[in-house]
């Protein structure tokens, strides 16, 4: 529906073409100038607020350039051409150059703040109770958005508030009968539910007084202690507990004579270090060609085979003679309608070797996932039975875009249907599906719910319970970087860029392969 806007029209005046304004460009318009003036109002209290000129002013600037944009008529490729680009760069753009970025760093547990964030955090975590230092009853509130501790003194009944500026007299608080606050003045007193929710955070917190520091004990309970380690600035050293560890800007750590060091660190660019690690230590690169090796086997038996199966059906439901198609396409998508993850769940239990449905129809006792060839066939049946529906789908739309015309042809000049299919239809379906074909080999290469849900990567040998006989190179990064020893993001980031890596060159092959192809055909 198009509106004639008539009296702009005229205004232009005699000999100029009449504009009409679409529906579409008007509501796009709104839409992004509203987004963008919601942001405006979103950011600049808190900008002002931290004294963040330059951010601010860029903002501004953004702002203004937007609003110039779309009030006028002009560059109206621009409107349309500009908000895909700034998805682009959010979407697309920005993800992957934070991924490769922090492949270079030492961003994990432990290393996730700077150099100030980790002394505070080894100073507030080595505080102890002081001997004779009061024991408060604590009541956690929020003053705004803070979070804060309503003390009550035991022997005075005197009811302070405690934040991270330190501790303040509170008049005007009314206790229970267990000692708690149960209301103050300018707070709003959290229940034990919403305490326990936010546990961390009160654990987190430390009201620095002059005798020391007062910490959380539990969620009814404060206690004023001494932090035992100490930050010197003078030696940039951590002192404490008859030891010293000095900082490590190479390590991120604080570290002493002995090479130990304190469990909080910072962030910091360690180089190389995550790809080499990939590359020389013997329990990653050890097992890291053969995970990829079966990477490569279970995501090509998974495309090819669920583009063997689905362009079979569709070839089939595709024959003139053929009837019921309706009934046999409703049939053949249901497993491409039902929630992955709930299927594979299924999948699992019924490869069970005690209670499984497929021992009981066979009238076996096999154990499908306790073994690696058979948790391997498993997986990869599983992932057939999900994958190809889409695969008949996109073939079923392919054939009807071929004109009959052809194979027809290729009849009469007396080629056999599987010499017209060889030489006909193959190839002209492959012109059109290759790129999602290459886009499915993709994601199969990294499909991790596929293996997690069922496998979890097992079986696992005795001698390697890093390494399961199903792993693929995500699942196997998953447990390496996300396992036992914490989160590490910057070394997942290195093997998710050594993963990126090889499925572009594979994809790249592929994709010159079908131009060649496309070229042959065109």
């Amino acid at each position: 529906m198009a509106v004639d806007v008539r009296e702009a029209a005229r205004a232009q005046g005699p000999g100029r073409p009449r504009r009409e304004i679409t529906t579409a460009f008007v509501v796009s318009r709104i839409a992004v100038l509203a987004v963008a003036a919601a942001i405006l109002l979103y950011a600049v209290p808190p900008l002002i607020a931290a004294g963040s000129w330059v951010p601010l002013g860029v903002l501004a600037a953004a702002s203004a350039a937007i609003a110039y944009l779309y009030l006028t008529r002009r560059f109206v490729a621009a409107k349309y051409l500009i908000p895909g680009t700034v998805f682009l760069l959010a979407f697309q753009v920005f993800p992957v150059v934070y991924t490769v970025t922090t492949a270079f760093t030492n961003f994990g547990d432990g290393h996730r703040g700077d150099k100030a964030a980790a002394v505070e955090a080894i100073q507030t975590g080595s505080v102890r109770q002081a001997p004779g230092s009061p024991e408060y009853t604590m009541t956690a509130a929020l003053r705004g958005e803070e979070l804060v501790f309503l003390l009550v003194d035991p022997a005075t009944k005197q009811v302070s508030l405690g934040s991270a500026e330190g501790l303040s007299r509170l008049d005007g608080a009314r206790l229970g009968a267990t000692g708690k606050v149960l209301s103050a003045p300018g707070v709003s007193v959290l229940t034990a539910p919403q305490a326990a929710a936010r546990g961390q955070e009160i654990s987190a917190l430390a009201v620095p007084t002059a005798g020391g520091l007062i910490k959380a004990n539990g969620l009814s309970r404060a206690v004023e202690g001494k932090a035992t380690l100490v930050y010197d600035a003078a030696c940039d050293c951590v002192r404490g507990n008859g030891d010293t560890w000095t900082a490590d800007e190479s390590q991120g750590y604080f570290v002493n004579a002995r090479g130990e060091h304190l469990a909080q660190g910072w962030q910091v660019n360690v180089g190389l270090d995550n790809f080499l690690r990939v590359l020389t230590n013997p329990t990653i690169s050890g097992y890291f060609a053969g995970v990829l090796g079966w990477n490569l086997v279970f995501a090509l038996a998974s495309v090819l085979g669920c583009f063997a199966l689905g362009m079979s059906a569709a070839l089939a439901l595709h024959h003139p003679r053929m009837r019921g198609t309706r009934v046999y396409r409703i049939v053949l998508i249901l497993p491409y309608a039902m929630p992955a993850f709930a299927m594979l769940l299924v999948w699992r239990d019924m490869f069970n070797r005690d209670f499984g449905l497929i021992n009981q129809l066979l009238g076996t006792e096999i154990d499908w996932l306790g073994g690696t060839m058979t948790a391997r066939f498993g997986v990869i049946l599983v992932n057939l039975w999900l994958g190809f529906p889409y695969m008949f789908l996109v073939t079923t739309g392919a054939l009807q875009a071929i004109p009959r015309e052809l194979t027809e042809a290729a009849a009469i000049d007396g080629a056999t249907p599987w010499r017209a299919f060889r030489r006909v239809t193959l190839p002209l379906l492959l012109v059109a599906l290759t790129p999602l074909l290459i886009s499915a080999f993709a994601f199969n290469f990294n499909n991790y719910n596929a293996i997690a849900l069922t496998t979890e990567g097992g079986p696992f040998p005795a001698d390697s319970p890093q390494v399961g006989g199903t792993d693929l190179l995500i699942t196997y990064t998953f447990r390496l970087a996300f396992g036992a020893g914490g989160a590490q993001f910057g070394f997942a980031a290195a093997i998710s860029v050594f993963i990126f890596a090889i499925v572009a060159v594979i994809s790249a092959v592929a994709f010159r392969r079908s131009r060649k192809q496309e070229e042959i055909y065109a």
